[in-house]
């Protein structure tokens, strides 16, 4: 075997391989002694089976997997040898003139991670902003959930409904005086100004009252999901049944006790216990972002283009997918366009924070355990129906790459303590809009921390958000690219077990605030009426 460097540029490397033929021909003769004993012939005794017949009958497949085992391990070889770290898979490419009996000459291509400089940690300052959780912010979200938990009285039937009432209705729907498909329905409760309804229904709802009969005039939206409606012109024949008025909801032990719980002292500390976690989250995003800025401050390498490709094309995928949900669609993917290269210096940011939170991790011993890895496995695998969790586990343990990137954001986030750790921290108290407008300076001003920052070293520009395209994908997470492990990327990827057909309705969560009534029986085609 004889390994050739052909390129050594940059990041880039590139090698030509030969294996002998003779090599090749020495693996496909082992092959044959190895299978020869099992392999059965007529009017030949068990294991007498002469080579020439077996290479007759089996010798094209045993060459190919001679070849392709021999291959592999020069691969490996010249990766090992030159003490490669490969970015991505390696591209491995057989001559095309290839034939048995001739020398096998291989190209193999690819880009290497780079050499991180040892990480500046020694200087990291940041300011730690807290919010206390008041009693007033603890009563707007008990009245939240009250508000939630509304419940509605019928009214006399000379009552006339007004913004906030509930009315039942019956409807009949029609484009161009034609009922149209899955435009009837009956008993339909709509709160009026819950925006239930598409634009307008709602509010031609006010001043009716108990068996009236009104026709409503609405326009459906350009974006209604029915195509077949979208932007049309309709009518509603309705029937009122009746007008309900919202009742009064009282924060006592009763209300606590219609949710599951004990007392309002319990639910009021669950609340608390919420609102403190939710600052909190907040204080550690912003603490994040403070912490990112800085690393990336201090610290400029040599990034893969192909990782950062591969960073773009899915914060590119994003942009897209929010582009097709505005009203202008074009003029979205236009100011998507005017941006385009502002976002891949987001990509080439983030990839360079990865890599560097990588190093650091590496470098001070920063490891997820076996049991914190089961734990992401398991959760992962609730996305899949039960027959194919078992067989989601066993890709996860079978593909390094995919079990790189399932670990890479908890060991990310590890990473991330153990710098606030080792940071010099202050603490001031602020609120919570005070904090929430440190969050939002960080993501529209011109200096936007974190990896989602539209500049990198030399710029101090990102650009702004625009209404057409919002930028949520370049800077939802504020997180650098998860990079999964060098040797990972040697190993081809396996197929994972398909994901559910259709999400599963989610089980409520044990959480107060996001308690909910029960669900009332849906009137028979109630979703023309609705937004789409």
């Amino acid at each position: 075997m004889q390994i050739v460097e052909t390129l050594n540029e940059g990041l880039k490397r590139a090698y030509t391989i030969t294996i002998a033929a003779k090599d090749l021909e020495a693996r496909v003769d082992a092959e044959v002694k190895k299978i020869a004993p099992q392999v059965r012939m007529p009017g030949f005794r068990p294991g007498k089976v002469p080579a020439n017949l077996i290479r007759k009958m089996h010798g094209e497949s045993i060459h190919a997997d001679a070849l392709n085992s021999t291959i592999q391990e020069s691969v490996d070889k010249a990766i090992r040898e030159n003490n490669l770290r490969p970015a991505i898979q390696p591209s491995v490419d057989l001559a095309e003139d290839y034939a048995a009996g001739k020398d096998a000459e291989i190209k193999l291509s690819l880009e290497v991670l780079p050499q991180v400089p040892a990480p500046s940690i020694d200087s990291i300052t940041l300011e730690r902003l807290t919010v206390e959780p008041g009693d007033a912010a603890v009563t707007e979200a008990l009245q939240r959930i009250a508000d939630g938990q509304k419940s509605y009285e019928t009214a006399a039937k000379s009552y006339k409904a007004k913004d906030g009432d509930q009315v039942i209705i019956d409807f009949e729907g029609k484009v161009d005086g034609v009922p149209f498909e899955g435009g009837k329905g009956e008993g339909m409760a709509v709160v009026i100004g819950s925006g239930q309804l598409i634009p307008g229904f709602e509010d031609q709802l006010v001043g009716l009252k108990a068996n009236d009969e009104a026709v409503i005039n609405v326009t459906f939206p350009a974006e209604y999901g029915a195509k077949d409606l979208a932007g049309k012109a309709a009518t509603f024949d309705i029937v009122v049944g009746e007008v309900k008025k919202p009742g009064d909801t009282k924060l006592d032990d009763d209300f606590a006790k219609s949710l599951g719980l004990e007392s309002l002292e319990q639910l009021t500390g669950l609340i608390k216990g919420q609102l403190e976690q939710e600052l909190g989250g907040l204080t550690r995003t912003h603490m994040k972002r403070r912490l990112l800025d800085q690393l990336a401050e201090t610290h400029d390498f040599e990034v893969p283009p192909s990782m950062v490709e591969a960073e773009f094309e899915q914060i590119w995928a994003q942009l897209e997918q929010e582009a097709s949900q505005e009203e202008d669609v074009e003029a979205a993917r236009a100011e998507m366009e005017k941006d385009r290269e502002e976002y891949r210096s987001i990509a080439v940011r983030r990839v360079r924070l990865g890599l560097l939170l990588s190093e650091i991790g590496q470098a001070n011993g920063v490891e997820v355990s076996q049991q914190e890895m089961s734990m992401l496995v398991a959760q992962a695998a609730q996305q899949y129906r039960q027959e194919d969790r078992q067989r989601f586990a066993e890709y996860i343990q079978q593909t390094p790459m995919a079990a790189a990137q399932l670990r890479a954001p908890l060991y990310e986030d590890k990473v991330v303590d153990f710098l606030f750790d080792k940071a010099t921290i202050t603490e001031r108290k602020v609120t919570r809009e005070e904090l929430e407008a440190a969050i939002e300076a960080e993501e529209d001003g011109g200096h936007v921390h974190g990896p989602d920052c539209g500049h990198d070293h030399g710029h101090d520009e990102k650009p702004k958000a625009k209404k057409a395209a919002p930028k949520k994908a370049a800077k939802k997470d504020a997180e650098p690219a998860a990079q999964p492990e060098a040797e990972a990327a040697e190993k081809p990827a396996k197929k994972a077990p398909a994901k559910k057909a259709a999400a599963k309705a989610e089980e409520p969560t044990a959480e107060v605030a996001d308690a909910k009534p029960a669900a009332k029986k849906a009137a028979p085609k109630k979703a023309a009426a609705k937004k789409a």
